[in-house]
């Protein structure tokens, strides 16, 4: 099985189902950009127009995670973990609706990793 370049924390998947009740399927942006830029943001899927320039990583319980092509260069050899935890999030994200907020953890690949990764996908 190829490595994962996304994965989530038990919290986080325990928050996905409970943003899905409300707003149906969903997908998540990392850019590169500052202050709230720099946070994964969660939309209803459709919700945030992905660009020529945007690449999908994985998925997060059915949710694809996208991120800015250029931000991607910079994290192409790290592991992402999406993680959650109590209080406001990025504005524009869904899971502020409901006090929680979603951030990245990072590891480097193993040299074993590096060789076996999920393919990643530009729309």
């Amino acid at each position: 099985m190829a490595t994962q370049r996304i994965l989530a924390t038990e919290g986080a998947k325990a928050v996905i189902p409970k943003l899905k009740t409300e707003y149906g399927e969903l997908m998540f942006h990392q850019s590169g950009g500052c202050c709230e830029g720099s946070y994964p943001h969660c939309f209803e899927k459709g919700g945030f127009l992905i660009g020529s320039n945007d690449v999908c990583i994985g998925e997060i319980e059915g949710c694809p995670f996208y991120m800015a092509s250029d931000q991607f260069e910079y994290w192409k050899h790290t592991q992402l973990t999406l993680a959650a935890m109590e209080g406001r999030a990025a504005s524009f994200s869904l899971e502020s609706t409901i006090d929680m907020a979603f951030y990245i953890k990072s590891r480097l690949f193993t040299e074993a990793e590096l060789k076996d990764l999920t393919p990643i996908q530009q729309d």
